[in-house]
């Protein structure tokens, strides 16, 4: 995984443990993690990182963090 070429939300705040980053590898399939640990990555489909994305832009995950 530390070929992949890692990049950081824009939601993200500077260098810190914060942050969510995004990959695809060479065959397109996206990668995500966690910034404070790096080791834990998950791999998805796009369809399902859309969709996911399309939620969290939608606030389905909001009351999780309250």
């Amino acid at each position: 995984m530390s070929t992949l070429q890692w990049r950081k939300s824009s939601f993200s705040s500077g260098d810190g443990p914060n942050c969510v980053e995004l990959a695809a590898d060479p065959t397109g399939t996206p990668h995500l993690r966690e910034s404070d640990d790096p080791e834990a990555v998950i791999a998805t489909t796009p369809t399902a990182l859309r969709a996911f994305l399309r939620a969290a832009k939608a606030g389905k995950f909001d009351r999780l963090t309250q």
